[in-house]
């Protein structure tokens, strides 16, 4: 594994080359897809619908969901979920050239995305540790790599690239898309295969169910990493929802500076994520994650004041930085700390958490819209953030951080095999 030279695996670069290709494809349909039901109505409720049905899925199979990966082979569930998103697609861009195109549509392959984003995302969150065998430095720097790609295609590379793709026809970014999802399936496919977790003697799937839970709301740290999000995404979604209407209303933007806006927003999410190793060992990691939780709600702040589109793309830029520090400091920390056969279950609690909040932050920032102002849902967005900052902050402080990390140290190493060492159900309580 080459742990001795600090060098990351082979296997780690068809990962990152999978996750690169499939970012290309998740960028183009971020712009994309609220651009397509824009063409369809200018409703706000009914682009809510759009955005928040892509959640759904963590809502009512999140934590399942994850006791499944701990029982499945995370490979394979990878590349099969990739494989039938690709599948997927082809019916929204059968539907639009055949001009039958309709927001139920979008939403129903909305979900379905979703659900194959389920799958794939708890099992490369449970794979990555293992192939680094848990350690924390190899993490911090795999992360980094991982997000640092991920925002370039999502949301450097792909956001305008979906917006000129659309102007050649609705059904090129969805069948762009698609044609992303087959060539990570084939780079996931070629991974090195890992030991399955040692499952748990005569447990049901509800147990386990419980037991990951658990895991989750007793540990101080994992609560405080996965509130962090939940919070978050109430209020970026609401900003989300009505992200494409402010623009066009308020700053007068068009279909391809709209793709450059959210550019601006993934340029500093490079940045950060570039310098989030640096920010965690200047300031430590809790304190490093309580600044950056900071200076999202401030960029918030800054976006709903914004008289012109530069200051607009200004504040992306730096709540983009914050959300890519974040982004890679949280999960690092957190596939440090969590045994072998407890992360699937814990990466997806943690993740519902995230992702049950965000059509709460949907169907709010429609109804501010359409109740008040379209700035109305990025002011609301910003008071709950910094209302989450001051919450958190000592729930993951750098006291706590460095007491979960000597916790798990014994179980981290090489000589402690994955699902071995790690035995006990629940988890220490950092108080």
């Amino acid at each position: 594994m080459n742990r001795e030279l600090g060098k990351l695996p082979t296997g780690f670069g068809r990962l990152w080359t999978a996750q690169t290709v499939s970012s290309l494809g998740d960028g183009v349909m971020q712009a994309a897809l609220p651009l397509l039901a824009l063409t369809l109505t200018r409703e706000p409720m009914a682009l809510a619908v759009v955005t928040a049905a892509g959640t759904l899925p963590w809502l009512l199979l999140g934590v399942l969901g994850g006791a499944l990966v701990d029982r499945w082979d995370r490979r394979r569930t990878m590349w099969i979920a990739d494989m039938a998103r690709a599948v997927l697609l082809a019916i929204p861009a059968a539907a639009a050239v055949l001009d039958v195109l309709s927001i139920p549509l979008l939403a129903a392959v909305a979900f379905l995305l979703g659900l194959g984003g389920l799958f794939f995302d708890t099992a490369a969150t449970a794979y990555l540790p293992d192939l680094l065998r848990r350690d924390p430095a190899l993490l911090e720097r795999a992360n980094s790599r991982l997000r640092g790609a991920q925002t370039a295609m999502s949301g450097f590379a792909g956001p305008p690239a979906g917006s000129a793709l659309l102007a050649l026809g609705r059904a090129v970014p969805l069948l762009t898309d698609a044609v992303s999802f087959m060539l990570s399936a084939c780079f996931v496919r070629t991974l090195p295969a890992m030991p399955r977790p040692v499952p748990e003697a005569r447990e049901s799937l509800l147990r386990q169910t419980r037991a990951g839970a658990s895991y989750v709301f007793r540990n101080r740290v994992l609560l405080g990493l996965a509130l962090r999000p939940a919070v978050g995404n109430v209020a970026f979604l609401a900003v989300e929802t009505v992200l494409a209407l402010f623009a066009h209303d308020r700053l007068g933007i068009d279909t391809y500076g709209f793709g450059l806006l959210l550019t601006a927003e993934a340029t500093g999410g490079l940045v950060g994520t570039g310098i989030a190793s640096y920010l965690g060992r200047r300031l430590g990691t809790g304190t490093a994650l309580t600044c950056t939780a900071a200076v999202e709600g401030l960029a918030i702040i800054g976006l709903a004041a914004a008289p012109n589109p530069y200051v607009a793309g200004l504040a992306l830029a730096v709540c983009g930085a914050g959300m890519g520090a974040t982004m890679v400091l949280g999960p690092s920390l957190r596939q440090a700390i969590v045994p072998a056969h407890f992360m699937g279950r814990v990466a997806s609690t943690s993740r519902m958490l995230a992702m049950c909040a965000a059509p709460v932050g949907a169907f709010l920032g429609g109804w501010l819209a359409t109740t008040y102002d379209v700035r109305t849902p990025l002011y609301a967005a910003a008071v709950l953030l910094l209302a989450m900052t001051a919450v958190t902050a000592s729930m993951t402080s750098n006291r706590r951080v460095v007491a979960a990390l000597r916790t798990a140290a014994p179980a981290g190493g090489p000589e402690h095999p994955a699902g071995k060492g790690c035995a006990q159900e629940t988890a220490p309580e950092l108080l």
